[in-house]
């Protein structure tokens, strides 16, 4: 991934425009190495849902009091909505070649395009250090496992973490850096082994599992208790929202990875095994394994790091540990790293690249100090709620703009204009009706949030959020539905490969 930063204008390579330095460097510019197929946006979202975090969440869904024809039910439904809106939310992104920040300007201006960068941004940023101190902890685990002497550096603690834990997080930290500072051609061979690694580690996990306790021990049920019909009715709708809401953060920037797309046909033939298929196959396995400790340990064990540690083989143990952390650090990059480095870097192009952004990011996740969040659970709650009432109403916005009112067109050299000429200016280079749509769809996800009598709604505030969002732009952006132009009379149109 080029991150030279350039003081002076940058020529476009096809159409000869000069973009603008204050909104372009080699990191935002239309990417020329459209070279990802199928198989590495397979992998993107392997990353995406082998981790502890996927883990926990497809067992708890089998907790709910459905049976498992109905968990399944539910979790292909709403994957196939996440599947859908990945197919939306990419197309733009490709057809340009640009990465989230940068296809933003088209709603909301060549500067205003910060306001939903930002947004995006401070999401990752405080997931980012969620994230690293899970598998920290995960690593801390492993160590104490094998080195029992090291549990004295466990006593003492600075700034609420112990002198391991610094250690560990540091660990954590610094590998995650080396991936992300080699680039995205580095993060794209990353994700390629980290995925299907987790795979085998999982399918060894279940086969040894169904070997200790046999076929009787494994059910697809795991809850103990019934429902009525009209109870499991609400569990399958809500169990189905919570499967898009619980991607919908890597959903938005997708097209931080989209862009490197050799076509929309290869997107979505990634998009389809990644997501129905990848998720299915990975709740089944995960199910295996959590029902049959319940069998062989006398309990249901949810965190998948316990189990593999419960294997009598030291090696196995380490080695299955050991796969589970780079599952983590995989969804903590692509989820967490990559899209705060184009944000950021979009703020100011020419002061902050994408190894910059990526970096910021990296050195805010330990002034958050995630480990005194985890002290504080209603804390930590009310800020990811704060910042996930944002993330619907952008995305409606983003989807609106492009399908409803660009009508599928993008002017690429206008995204790098900053002169009132660019169809991309709207005033002083903000879109007042994007900003006017946001605003409200906000502010009725923050209700949502913080009025306990609504916390049920509140597992549908995504969707409350993306119809919201793009319902009130359309509206205000009526007047202003484009004509389609085709290509061919004007180069300056992205246009779309199959």
């Amino acid at each position: 991934m080029p991150n030279t930063q350039n003081t002076h204008q940058v020529k476009a390579a096809d159409s000869g425009a000069v973009y603008s330095p204050r909104l372009c460097n080699e990191d935002l510019a239309p990417t020329r190495d459209q070279n990802w197929s199928w198989y590495n946006i397979f992998s993107f979202w392997m990353s995406d849902v082998h981790s502890m975090g996927g883990y926990v969440v497809a067992a708890s869904f089998f907790t709910l009091g459905l049976a498992s024809w109905q968990v399944l039910l539910c979790l292909l439904v709403g994957i196939c909505i996440v599947q859908l809106c990945a197919n939306l939310v990419a197309k733009p992104s490709q057809m340009a070649g640009v990465p989230y920040a940068v296809i933003c300007r088209q709603a909301f201006g060549v500067f205003g395009a910060n306001i939903p960068a930002v947004i995006r941004g401070l999401i990752a940023f405080a997931w980012y250090g969620i994230q690293t101190y899970l598998a920290a902890n995960a690593l801390m685990l492993v160590l104490l496992k094998f080195w029992p002497s090291l549990s004295s550096l466990t006593q003492g603690s600075l700034f609420g973490l112990s002198h391991l834990g610094w250690l560990c997080f540091a660990t954590m930290w610094i590998l995650q850096a080396m991936v992300f500072w080699h680039g995205m051609s580095a993060i794209k061979r990353f994700i390629d082994i980290a995925g299907p690694a987790v795979y085998v580690v999982m399918l060894a996990l279940a086969g040894w599992i169904v070997y200790k306790t046999g076929f009787d021990g494994i059910s697809f049920t795991l809850a103990s208790k019934s429902l009525s019909a009209g109870e499991q009715t609400w569990q399958m709708i809500t169990a189905t929202a919570l499967v898009v809401s619980y991607f919908s953060g890597p959903l938005l920037n997708f097209g931080d990875f989209s862009r490197y797309g050799k076509s929309m046909g290869e997107i979505r033939r990634g998009n389809r095994w990644g997501l129905p298929f990848n998720f299915l196959l990975f709740s089944i396995v995960t199910v295996v394994i959590v029902s049959g400790t319940q069998s062989l340990f006398g309990r249901m064990i949810t965190d998948p790091i316990e189990t593999v540690s419960r294997v009598g083989n030291d090696l196995a143990v380490a080695i299955g540990l050991l796969t589970m952390i780079t599952a983590t650090i995989g969804i903590n990059i692509v989820a967490n790293f990559v899209s705060p480095a184009f944000d950021f870097s979009n703020c100011s192009p020419q002061k902050i690249s994408f190894r910059t952004g990526g970096m910021i990011a990296a050195v805010g996740s330990i002034l958050l100090t995630p480990w005194n969040l985890f002290n504080s659970p209603e804390l930590i709650h009310y800020t990811l709620d704060v910042l996930g009432a944002f993330i619907g109403p952008l995305f409606g916005i983003l989807i609106a703009d492009f399908y409803l009112i660009k009508r599928g067109q993008v002017f690429v050299d206008d995204l790098f204009d900053d002169t009132p000429k660019g169809k991309y200016w709207y005033r002083n280079g903000f879109n007042p009706k994007a900003i006017g749509a946001l605003v409200p769809s906000v502010a009725v996800g923050l209700i949502i949030s913080f009025i306990p009598a609504l916390h049920e709604v509140a597992n549908f505030s995504w969707f409350i959020g993306v119809l919201l969002g793009g319902i009130t732009y359309r509206w205000l952006a009526r007047e202003e539905r484009a004509v389609v132009t085709t290509s061919h009379f004007n180069t300056n149109v992205a246009a779309q490969k199959e």
